[in-house]
């Protein structure tokens, strides 16, 4: 990438921060905080909004559709009808004219229910169930969301996003982006520059700091591990320790693991589960991490379980929680099938 692109993607990543920090109900406005909400199941189902694609699940052909209307690719929304999380990205992300508006100048977007049983044919022509669509590409936790363009599937979001990065993520998309250089490193340049917060860790006493000793591969240990991936000034953190972390069903749950907390940016030594040593930047690096704080949970033998790198609070993370300390994994591997089977 050269200097005068490099110095344009700043421009743009820091047009989109101050437009979010400035808007109107945007988070320096107390009434409105796109990462603070009751994320408890929904009473009233979501009704997808008309301007979603009507789509036969042909994926090939809804990409082949977009890319010949001029458009940049397929947005492939993976979501249930009583998720809260899937109503922050319709409501906070979605409902926003210009995020809206750029997403119908550069997408489609189709919808897949992931305990739906409609047909989806893949580009390969294989033919799955809404559902089984949905457990092949590990969708734990909704809204999930894939973006095709020319070059095959090139972002996965997992989870709900705050704006500034759902919008960020349609332009590293959209303007390709993603043929330089990763999502993460893309998102932190802008997120250097206008993150705020406390400019420490958030100091809580079942999490355990250096040294960082986590590796598993050796002798086995006796409970999983929760390493929670963090970074100062970092609002979303300040609210995890600040609202979830602070119930005691939370706190109940996590004396069953062994929790570290770790700063993602630092160059501290880790001797990571599975027994590599890096430092913690590096780590965060290796694991693809492009959110904080998130959340990897590990087995005893220090293999991943699940993680959860968006936006979480505490029905959400109490379920995951249970899903690690009973072990239920070992049975059911995939999140979102093991919350149908216990009807949570």
């Amino acid at each position: 990438m050269t200097f005068n692109n490099l110095a344009s993607h700043l421009i743009k990543l820091l047009t989109l921060f101050v437009s979010f920090i400035l808007m109107p109900g945007a988070i320096s406005a107390k009434e409105f905080d796109p990462i603070e909400f009751i994320d408890s199941p929904l009473e009233e189902a979501i009704v997808l909004p008309d301007w979603f694609k009507v789509s036969f699940l042909d994926l090939k052909e809804d990409l082949d559709e977009a890319l010949g209307n001029g458009k940049h690719g397929l947005v492939v929304y993976f979501g249930q009808k009583h998720c809260p999380y899937c109503k922050a990205q319709l409501q906070n992300n979605w409902g926003q004219k210009d995020i809206l508006g750029y997403t119908l100048k550069n997408f489609d977007v189709i919808a897949i229910n992931v305990r739906g049983q409609k047909q989806v044919t893949d580009f390969d022509g294989t033919e799955y169930t809404e559902k089984q669509f949905s457990v092949k590409h590990k969708t734990n936790f909704t809204p999930s969301i894939l973006f095709y363009t020319k070059d095959g599937l090139t972002l996965k979001l997992r989870g709900y996003r705050p704006p500034y990065q759902f919008r960020a993520a349609l332009e590293y998309v959209a303007d390709y982006h993603y043929k330089d250089e990763k999502f993460a490193s893309y998102l932190s340049r802008a997120e250097s520059a206008f993150s705020y917060g406390k400019e420490t860790l958030n100091d809580n006493a079942q999490f355990s700091r250096a040294p960082y000793i986590l590796d598993r591969s050796r002798i086995t240990a006796k409970i999983p591990l929760m390493v929670s991936f963090e970074r100062g000034k970092c609002h979303a953190c300040d609210v995890l320790h600040a609202g979830p972390l602070q119930k005691d069903e939370i706190i109940s749950r996590l004396d069953k693991l062994s929790v570290s907390q770790i700063d993602m940016t630092s160059n501290i030594p880790v001797l990571t589960p599975d027994g590599k040593k890096m430092t913690a930047k590096q780590w965060s690096e290796s694991l693809g991490l492009d959110y904080a704080p998130t959340l990897v949970f590990f087995d005893q033998r220090g293999k991943e379980i699940i993680r959860i790198g968006s936006v979480v609070w505490f029905y959400r993370l109490r379920n995951v929680l249970d899903f690690v300390t009973t072990k239920d994994y070992i049975e059911q591997p995939n999140f979102q099938l093991w919350r149908q089977q216990k009807k949570r």
